[in-house]
């Protein structure tokens, strides 16, 4: 009875969903997507779960309503992302429908609550203690798939019988990236906060992305057929054992610096090459990594690209063999993605040229060899704060769990340091990547 009572405590009862829309009449024209929006793995609803503490001092206030209330004002300046996603007949291209066609637009908006406490499932540590889906905006009833795919935001906030609460995003990567989407959460974060505009006003500028008018090679789709099935899990790295990796490359190197990014990068990448058992010490094998390209178009971009929440950006490629990763210093693994990440102009210039035929940088792969991380720590999403003070912690989710991934996220503000959540090793290999991680050699 006692399980049976502390379950139900755990089951999230969904109190209302509703579409909002902009609190003032927005453009209703079409609004053309960039060639990297459209590129096909962008097809896809970015998932994340953002956790909040309760503030005694705001017991009086709804998260929900405060949330929801912001989301329209912001939608004003950002009413793109109550469009629907659409193709144009005469080209087939993907854009944005800004009338938001036959449904009339507006971002699904879920209301619902939970009367467990936030202490009491961990505050969604994993193992998740509630299932990711009940925590997360799916609509009941409608919309149905087709009209789904088509939608590019929907939110869903979660309130705690202890009074924190939960906001589940799912945000179309066609329209924008995680600068992006980050960028737009803060702005909702600052109305909510009492704010009466936002501070940085987005800008659409798709025009200014490169598009290599059809020179750029586009790979296939990530295949699932025959790719191994890996295992979650998150590392908490101390601030201690990131600055003995920084001191150990400063001292191999005469006193150069390098980020946290880099080392934790470079150790990972290290320690699951050892764990992951390749066959042969010749077996070739990738780093690959997303960077920020909004420097290279600063010309280009509106207002120098403050504000620009499309995508743009530029996947890093860092290869090796199993051998000489797994044989070498963490220095030396530094110092080769140092050099890759110097490559990353003159690529990114060849790549918007259409210089590069055959070749394309943004395809990713199933394929076991291939590592893919990425640096959640400068997206900005530990910072939104709606009121109730910035996230506990933020959860990336992934539904594939057959591409090796790497995600850098910060810690709990009581853990200086940062944490690694990894999905890059099969089960049987977990202990062995964990244990080479925590090796301070």
């Amino acid at each position: 009875m006692a399980a049976a009572a502390a379950a139900d405590a755990k089951t999230v009862e969904r109190l209302s969903q509703r579409l909002v829309h902009p609190s003032s009449p927005t453009p209703t024209s079409p609004l053309r997507l960039s060639w990297l929006d459209r590129y096909p793995t962008q097809m896809a609803l970015i998932e994340s779960l953002h956790v909040f503490k309760p503030d005694p001092s705001r017991a009086h206030l709804s998260p929900a309503r405060s949330i929801e209330r912001a989301l329209a004002t912001a939608l004003v300046d950002y009413y793109p992302l109550a469009g629907r996603l659409a193709v144009f007949p005469d080209s087939g291209e993907l854009h944005v429908d800004c009338a938001g066609g036959d449904a009339g637009g507006g971002v699904w908006f879920i209301e619902a609550e939970v009367r467990c406490r936030l202490e009491d499932v961990d505050y969604l540590e994993y193992p998740l203690a509630i299932d990711k889906d009940e925590l997360l905006p799916h609509p009941r009833r409608r919309p149905c798939r087709e009209e789904e795919d088509k939608l590019i935001l929907l939110v869903q906030v979660t309130t705690f019988g202890c009074g924190g609460f939960v906001v589940g995003f799912r945000f179309s990567h066609a329209v924008a990236d995680g600068p992006g989407a980050a960028q737009f959460m803060a702005a909702v974060g600052e109305l909510a906060r009492g704010g009466e505009r936002i501070t940085v006003s987005p800008s659409w500028g798709r025009d200014a992305v490169p598009d290599p008018a059809g020179a750029a090679a586009v790979g296939s789709l990530p295949d699932p057929a025959g790719a191994r099935k890996l295992e979650y899990l998150a590392v908490d790295i101390s601030a201690d054992y990131i600055n003995h990796l920084k001191s150990q490359f400063a001292a191999a190197t005469g006193g150069a610096r390098c980020s946290a990014f880099e080392v934790l990068i470079a150790k990972a990448w290290q320690s699951r090459t050892r764990a992951a058992g390749f066959d042969d010490e010749s077996t070739p094998i990738n780093l690959c990594f997303a960077m920020n390209a909004r420097p290279l178009l600063h010309g280009r971009l509106p207002n120098g690209g403050e504000g620009f929440y499309g995508n743009c950006y530029y996947i890093m490629r860092v290869a090796s063999t199993a051998g000489r990763v797994a044989g070498a210093t963490v220095t030396e693994v530094v110092k080769m993605i140092k050099e890759g990440k110097k490559r990353m102009p003159t690529e990114f210039g060849r790549w918007a040229a259409g210089e590069m035929a055959g070749v394309d940088p943004y395809q990713i792969t199933s394929d076991y060899r291939t590592l893919l991380v990425s640096d959640w720590t400068r997206l900005g999403f530990a910072e939104v704060d709606y009121g109730w003070g910035p996230p506990a912690h933020v959860v990336p989710l992934t539904n594939l769990d057959y591409i090796a991934t790497c995600i850098l996220v910060k810690p709990w503000a009581h853990k200086p340091g940062a944490r690694l959540i990894t999905q890059c090793v099969t089960p049987d290999r977990v202990t062995a990547f964990h244990d080479a991680m925590v090796d301070t050699n």
